[in-house]
């Protein structure tokens, strides 16, 4: 169980407003993260990352403390280990698709079966530079899916994909992420791409 109850202010292009979030992710569920733009929700999987941290509020992971704003208790993102998928990428521009999966772990059959599943087994060669834009969205799901993380944090994780591949992507990661026992939680502004994935909603309104 992640439990999260956090107050973050936020600055947007109308002024400010306040990121207030209380709510508990069951362990191995899948969730959808949705609302207007601005309202924080990349905001959100980059505080329970340990990348920023709110102003006040606390975050337990089965009941152990990753922060307590009252406590002074932030762990860092190395102690978190998430699995993180960027909305950018943030890909490495030196590395081949092999590379980046290879410097996440050293399981060949694991990465094996991601390049597979990611349809990169014939790129792995390949650096970003040489991939479409539904390439290297693939190969950040993927390089997040390496450490086979217990908590996988994505954000817009298949705008650039086509409706036949996504389809075909979310179809293969639904087993793997019951496999890893993993809790995912997805920022989506498409209501209908997540049908048959995701297991429960997070609407947040900005306050």
């Amino acid at each position: 169980m992640i439990a999260v109850a956090i107050e973050k202010n936020l600055k947007v292009y109308r002024g400010k407003h306040v990121l207030k979030i209380n709510h508990q992710f069951k362990t191995g569920s899948i969730t959808r993260i949705y609302g207007p733009s601005g309202a924080g929700k990349t905001t959100l999987l980059k505080i329970i990352a340990g990348l920023i941290d709110p102003e006040k509020g606390t975050i337990r992971v089965n009941n152990v403390p990753w922060l307590d704003t009252g406590a002074n208790i932030s762990l860092s993102p190395q102690k978190r280990m998430p699995g993180f998928v960027f909305q950018d990428y943030a890909l490495f521009p030196n590395m081949t698709v092999l590379q980046h999966l290879e410097y996440a772990t050293n399981n060949r059959d694991w990465i094996n079966r991601l390049l597979l599943l990611g349809q990169l087994d014939t790129l792995a060669d390949h650096k970003p530079i040489h991939l479409s834009g539904g390439q290297q969205q693939r190969l950040a799901i993927l390089r997040a899916l390496a450490i086979k993380p217990r908590l996988l944090l994505i954000d817009e994780p298949f705008s650039a994909l086509d409706p036949a591949m996504k389809a075909e992507l979310i179809t293969g990661l639904k087993p793997l992420f019951a496999e890893l026992q993993a809790t995912v939680l997805i920022v989506s502004h498409n209501p209908v791409e997540l049908e048959g994935l995701a297991d429960g909603e997070l609407y947040i309104q900005p306050l």
